[in-house]
This record gives C-alpha cells, structure tokens and sequence, in this order.
C-alpha cells in the first residue's frame, strides 16, 4: 500500500533546485510541503523541482499536471521559487488564471529556505 490518501483532493508542489545547496536539503523541502499538505486536508502529488539549465521544464510539467489532473492548489515554499521564469507576481497570477488552481505559500516557520 503507497500510503496515498486518494480522499483528499491532490496538492502539488514546486521548487527551484538552485535554492537549495544539498539534494537532502530538497529532501527535507519536500517532505515539509507534504506535511503542509496533509496538515491543509490535501494529499501532495508530485513537487517538480525546476533546474536553472533546463527551465522552465519543470514548470510546464506541473501545468500539464494541474490540467490533466483538476488539481485546485500548488504549494510552493516561497514565491521566490518562481523567479526563474519572470517577475514572481505576474507568474503567479498568470498561473492562477490560466490553471484555476491557486498557489498556497505555507507561513515561514513551516519550510526550510535558504538564505
């Protein structure tokens, strides 16, 4: 048994590599994004995890997701993660309107980030 709650609406995640200096530091990353998840009533999917040589990849694989998938929420740990593809703000809200789903950042305590 995978221990996926398939009850829950699925949540899923996005990330920078180049934010993080070791791979358990992403580690560490997505496991918290999972429990932020699971604390909001989710299940977390899949966190793609953006590498700065080959954006935005990663980026259009979750918007594939997002549609295929009716997922409603992306978790992220901070809106910086989308700097690689433009003004973070104007991502977001071109995100939102053209996914539906809406971006969640969790309060600041609950994800590791790097400096």
């Amino acid at each position: 048994m995978s221990g996926v709650d398939y009850t829950r609406p699925l949540m899923l995640g996005y990330a920078r590599r180049d934010l993080y200096i070791t791979d358990d530091q992403v580690e560490t990353m997505k496991e918290e994004l999972r429990q932020f998840a699971q604390l909001e009533g989710f299940t977390r999917g899949t966190v793609y995890v953006e590498e700065a040589d080959s954006a935005p990849a990663a980026y259009e694989a979750l918007v594939a997701s997002v549609n295929r998938y009716e997922v409603t929420a992306i978790v992220l740990p901070c809106l910086r993660h989308l700097g690689l593809l433009g003004d973070t703000q104007q991502v977001k809200r071109r995100f939102e309107q053209e996914t539906g789903a809406r971006i969640i950042l969790p309060p600041l305590s609950n994800i590791t980030h790097t400096p």
